[in-house]
């Protein structure tokens, strides 16, 4: 079996669906400097599972997995910052994913250099994998998906944020927008295979929680824990790509060049080293990569990567916990700035700009961020996604606004009942 043939990816992804939790983590053949672990991993089934929310959810988190440290797999949604920080969510939310919930898959299958593993399970499921007869996969109708607030209202909620920035509440705010669809019906796998091939990424994930359903083209890591070593990878920075190669170069390398997006990009490098330092040993927070330019189908990212090293005298939880949420997602200083969002914002973000992720039997861990993405609760159809970009006082409102626009594309054009493409 080959990780590279589409046809054993389609039939693993086929065969864990069967499931009522199944997670999938795909790194589409990225290598992301080398920090993957797996190319693959599909978990399926719940051996035990751990449901929490806000108040002690992180506590429940490490009881749970000090009881039988195994693999574990599980959401992290953002308004665990309720839990982190005196803070609140009163938006409305027509979705109800739970703020935290880790199973430990019956199965689980890893794939890395073209080769399978069996981790948990028996060894006979690659000979089931290999006897699964792919379903047919029929048109879906084009879902049109309606926006939260309309453009006039999100530049005016812009310039807002602005006047707060000027006063000196704070110097950059991530603020977001849904589009959302009420009453719809969707084959979540198959949509997921749909966006996996219009946007491939190094962080996409497919998580069915009983009939809550993530569907993630994320091309951005929150946190891995490898050894004591802990890496963060905020992105900050996006320009669209172009299919001319000489201007794509042009568009590349006037991102990697634009000082508006350096400034962006270095303000939440500090602040995650900020929140490194809370869980590392004093001294080893450092800035290894800053500005990298890293290319996507639809846009080109300017990421930048901080290291450190786990404090010893910490549980190795709590660095989750303390960097909780990611500061590309909320801004900075980073307690008002989620103050701001919740004051701006006219929808809970819930598991959007959360996390999803995996813990190992040893204690390591990668979870990404939880954006380019789509969130289904299939019992009452409710589809949602969200968008957004960082605000500072130089930004253009206007230009905030498109940003957003290139940023849904992918997953608006996944929405618009697309041929099913070849395995």
């Amino acid at each position: 079996m080959n990780i590279t043939d589409p046809i054993i990816k389609a039939k693993a992804l086929q065969w864990a669906d069967g499931f009522e939790v199944c997670c999938v983590l795909d790194n589409n053949q990225y290598q992301n400097n080398g920090f993957q672990a797996y190319d693959l991993l599909i978990a399926a089934g719940v051996k035990s599972e751990v449901q929490a929310s806000c108040g002690q959810a992180f506590n429940a988190l490490k009881d749970f997995y000090d009881v039988a440290p195994d693999w574990m797999f599980g959401l992290l949604s953002y308004d665990l910052k309720n839990e982190t920080e005196d803070l609140q969510s009163n938006n409305p939310d027509e979705l109800n994913f739970p703020d935290l919930y880790f199973f430990r898959p019956q199965y689980l299958i890893a794939f890395k250099n073209d080769i399978i593993e069996v981790l948990i399970g028996d060894h006979t499921i690659l000979h089931d994998l290999a006897s699964i007869v792919l379903k047919a996969e029929s048109l879906q109708p084009d879902i049109e998906m309606k926006a939260s607030m309309s453009k006039e209202t999100y530049m005016g909620q812009v310039k807002k944020l602005q006047q707060h920035i000027q006063k000196g509440d704070c110097y950059e705010v991530t603020f977001c927008q849904e589009y959302h669809a009420a009453s719809v019906k969707i084959d979540p796998l198959s949509t997921y295979r749909r966006l996996n091939h219009i946007s491939p990424a190094p962080f996409s994930s497919y998580f069915k929680i009983k009939d809550h359903y993530i569907l993630s083209a994320s091309p951005e890591r929150f946190l891995r824990k490898r050894g004591q070593q802990l890496i963060s990878q905020p992105i900050k920075g996006t320009t669209s790509r172009s299919a001319d190669p000489v201007l794509d170069e042009q568009l590349r390398k006037q991102l990697k060049e634009n000082l508006k997006e350096q400034t962006e990009n270095v303000m939440i490098v500090d602040l995650v080293r900020n929140d490194l330092t809370k869980s590392s040993k004093p001294g080893s927070v450092k800035v290894t990569e800053l500005f990298g330019i890293y290319s996507f189908p639809q846009v080109h990212q300017m990421i930048s990567t901080v290291q450190s090293e786990l404090h010893p005298d910490l549980h190795f939880l709590d660095a989750l916990k303390n960097t909780f949420p990611m500061g590309s997602m909320t801004g900075a200083p980073k307690i008002r700035a989620m103050q701001l969002i919740e004051d701006y914002e006219n929808r809970k973000r819930g598991a959007y700009s959360g996390s999803v992720g995996y813990i190992t039997p040893t204690g390591d861990f990668d979870f990404n961020v939880l954006i380019r993405t789509l969130l289904y609760q299939a019992s009452y159809g409710h589809l949602s996604f969200q968008v957004g970009g960082a605000i500072t006082y130089g930004a253009n409102a206007e230009s905030e606004y498109e940003e957003c626009q290139l940023k849904a594309s992918a997953l608006l054009q996944t929405l618009k009942g697309l041929p099913k493409q070849p395995f």
